[in-house]
């Protein structure tokens, strides 16, 4: 990352995570998550009237920035001190005691996220501290030494992991320091006021003692997601939507392993026919921003959310996760998991299953089969893949290039590997699409060749068979490229893009009513959609003569990518079916300024439609609002 993008400040960290939180989850996970979601909403209240900021709540941690160091230090003693109190109604063995660390040190941020060494020492330290206590670093004691009359416990310099230099730690002590020996004589001239002035302070602390029983407003509570307020309704099996997963490394440009490990998730989640899963790209909108899990919930329709953060170091990985149910607030199951790098195929399939548990779906041998299948064990070819995803994904000539470099890399040192495969057609098929290819014809064969192989390796693959679906479609192979997408969707029955692969084959083929409703239901497991889902509704309705309907969707569709030209041409159509010519023109002209290249002849050669007559339908459609 170039040093002008990135934003440094001095931050004061509070890290802070359970003591034997393993053991508790172990022994009673509901009574566990329900303490610690408690106990969180209380740490968060401290957090704000001290005027923090939480960065981090993944599994049992809480990550939060000051920018006044005396601020953090006194929000931990509150906190402390509060846990404390409550810790005293529950049995020894369920008392849930955090450690607090604290470090004042530079750090990077990146929207809502901070990470650097200021975080890591931050956290180190928090390792350090007992149970319901507080340590410090050397750079918090400097400033807070003469500021907060404490008691400081020196404990010497310690060598912590991945920190370069030693780092001095402090404990600290909830309790007020007692006067210094200097001036005890003095002190000991006023005796004769002492009663006096004890009694005073008495009645003044019984009374705002009392004062705080009776008027003191009660911990945060929960936000909770109305079901009233949902944009869709519930569905009718265990809905959830998997938000991004926090890249807390170091290098931001380890993002590509936090959203592969993200993806991988979703799309285990997919392949299960008991589960409603969101898609991919619409809980990816909400990437770097500050959300709450009512409003993920209302927004989606879902009542479950799952959220976490992934830390990668050289051969280390640390993974955090819970899962929310957003209808009641409670945690369902969280968990921190230290693992080294080679074991992340078991770790992800790990985490899939424990939300399936925790959601009591039960899956027979041939699910759990389809749902943990990874097709390589090469680590470095696995990240090469997640590498080429994410420059495939930026739709752009230069990613596309690298993405076909990439996973030509991850196929070069694992040849068995099927997603691989699958990727470099990607490559090659959006060459077609995009026009960036020297011989269409041959990028279709080279297409067609990588699907095949990927199939070959592993017949299960449903984006395989969406992708050969595809092929065949562009060959005019219309059953072949239906039975396909068929066979894809039946792998993957919770997948929007395999839904609106296969719509489109549909449509294509004149069957407007699958396709309509097909596309209905992958704009309802994407409820951020993609523009072109939008307007291919549109065209279904359109070719069924619900042309007001279409309308609406053609509109939606403009609003997510204005810059559409195809998508003006479709409203064009539509406007001209209905007999508004006027607005069939404008449109049409629209459409044109944006692709002053369009003509009728070319888009009737490149058309994908079976049936003459529809083609000729929308042709003559176009030739009446004004294009040639």
């Amino acid at each position: 990352m170039p040093s002008q993008d990135v934003k440094r400040k001095l931050a004061a960290i509070l890290s802070a995570d359970v003591k034997g939180y393993s053991r508790l989850m172990r022994e009673d996970e509901e009574g566990t998550l329900r303490t610690l979601n408690e106990y969180k909403e209380v740490m968060f209240g401290f957090i704000r009237q001290f005027r923090g900021q939480v960065v981090g709540t993944a599994g049992d941690s809480v990550l939060a920035k000051y920018s006044s160091v005396v601020d953090a230090v006194r929000c931990a003693i509150e906190i402390q001190k509060e846990l404390r109190a409550r810790n005293s109604d529950l049995p020894d063995d369920r008392k849930m005691e955090f450690r607090i660390g604290i470090n004042l040190g530079d750090v990077i941020e990146e929207g809502d996220t901070i990470y650097g060494d200021g975080v890591n020492i931050a956290a180190r330290i928090q390792s350090l501290a007992e149970g319901g206590g507080i340590s410090i670093s050397g750079t918090v004691y400097d400033q807070v030494e003469k500021r907060l009359r404490l008691r400081y416990e020196d404990s010497g310099e310690q060598t912590v992991k991945n920190i370069d230099k030693p780092v001095r730690v402090y404990r600290v002590s909830t309790e007020i320091q007692g006067l210094p020996e200097s001036k005890a004589k003095v002190e000991g001239k006023k005796s004769k006021f002492r009663v006096a002035a004890v009694a005073v302070v008495v009645v003044i602390v019984a009374f705002v003692a009392l004062w705080q029983f009776v008027w003191r407003s009660p911990s945060p509570k929960i936000e909770v997601a109305s079901k009233e307020k949902m944009a869709f309704p519930l569905p009718d099996k265990p809905s959830i939507a998997v938000l991004p997963f926090v890249n807390m490394s170091e290098d931001p440009k380890q993002e590509f392993f936090s959203d592969g490990i993200t993806e991988e998730i979703i799309t285990a989640l997919s392949k299960i026919p008991q589960v409603f899963v969101i898609a991919r790209t619409s809980t990816f909108n909400y990437k770097g921003k500050p959300v709450k899990v009512k409003q993920v919930s209302e927004e989606l329709g879902v009542r479950y959310v799952l959220e976490g953060s992934v830390r990668k170091g050289a051969d280390k990985i640390r993974i955090t996760a819970q899962l929310i149910d957003a209808t009641t607030g409670h945690h369902l199951w969280a968990e921190r998991y230290d693992r080294d790098l080679k074991d992340i195929f078991a770790l992800q399939d790990e985490i899939t299953l424990k939300i399936i548990s925790a959601l009591q779906v039960k899956l027979t041998v041939g699910e759990m089969a389809r749902m943990t299948a990874k097709g390589t064990k090469n680590l470095e070819a696995y990240l090469r893949l997640m590498q080429a995803s994410e420059a495939w994904g930026r739709f752009t000539k230069e990613g596309n290039a690298l993405a076909r470099k990439l996973a030509e890399e991850a196929i070069a040192l694992d040849p068995n590997y099927a997603m691989a495969y699958l990727r470099l057609s990607a490559t090659h098929l959006m060459d077609l699409m995009y026009g960036t290819t020297e011989s269409p014809e041959k990028s279709l064969r080279r297409a067609e060749e990588c699907v095949q192989k990927a199939l070959l390796l592993d017949d299960s693959s449903p984006e395989a068979h969406a992708f050969l679906g595809r092929i065949y479609l562009t060959k005019r192979q219309y059953e072949k490229a239906i039975a396909e997408g068929e066979q894809a969707l039946a792998l993957g029955p919770n997948s929007d893009f395999l839904q609106a692969a296969l719509a489109f084959s549909l449509y294509h083929a004149g069957r407007f009513e699958e396709a309509m409703a097909l596309y209905q239901k992958a704009i309802r497991l994407n409820p951020i959609p993609p523009a072109w889902y939008l307007s291919s509704l549109g065209s279904c309705y359109r070719e069924l003569g619900r042309y007001e309907e279409a309308i609406t969707e053609y509109k939606k569709g403009l609003h997510r990518a204005p810059d559409s030209s195809l998508g003006h041409l479709a409203l064009a159509a539509n406007y001209s079916l209905m007999g508004r010519e006027k607005e069939a023109r404008a449109s049409a002209e629209e459409g044109l300024r944006i692709n002053p290249k369009f003509s009728l002849e070319h888009f009737a050669k490149e058309s994908l439609f079976k049936n003459q007559s529809d083609l000729d339908r929308l042709i003559m459609a176009l030739r009446k609002a004004g294009l040639k």
